[in-house]
């Protein structure tokens, strides 16, 4: 009995280091985290000032998604090629130099799709906008989605109507072949 007793202590004293290493490890974790952080003003559609909270090394659309500021549905690939910049956003001035130039890509979409008529310098995809601690502050404008961005609610009344609507379509407009 006192050798079982003994074994156990002995195999609880063995345990102890690893629970030790194991929450020093959380706490290296959580400072790692901690360090990189980036906070940003963001300026919503409606004029309202928000502080939001982004990790460098992410874009700048994930930080605004996490936040609440862009549906995440609109923009479900971060891939330059299949981007119709729903993620545009307008950088302040002052944070423009700190930036990397639009590549030929951004520039491209930007130029097509831009919720502005005119291209303006101020005017990046967060898709595209990765965080660093040097873009501690910035501010960014989020401009209104556009029309097709805006959930639309869904209702049975509604579906009933489309589908009728279809119908009469396809009765005038059936051709004899």
């Amino acid at each position: 009995m006192a050798t079982s007793s003994l074994h156990r202590l002995s195999s609880q004293i063995n345990r102890i280091p690893s629970i030790l290493t194991r929450s020093s490890a959380t706490t290296t974790a959580a400072a790692k985290v901690a360090d990189r952080i980036v906070k940003l003003s963001a300026i919503d559609p409606d004029g309202q000032k928000r502080e939001i909270v982004g990790l460098s090394g992410h874009t700048l659309l994930k930080a605004l998604t996490n936040n609440g500021l862009i549906d995440p549905a609109s923009h479900r690939l971060e891939e330059i090629d299949a981007c119709s910049a729903e993620c545009e956003v307008n950088i302040a001035q002052e944070w423009l130099e700190k930036l990397p130039p639009r590549s030929y890509d951004e520039e491209y979409v930007l130029k097509r799709n831009s919720r502005a008529r005119v291209l303006n310098k101020h005017s990046r995809l967060g898709c595209q906008v990765v965080l660093t601690k040097d873009l501690q502050g910035m501010v960014v404008a989020v401009p209104e989605p556009k029309p097709w961005d805006i959930p639309f609610p869904f209702s049975w009344a509604s579906f009933e109507f489309i589908s009728a609507v279809l119908i009469q379509l396809r009765l005038v407009f059936s051709f004899d072949c």
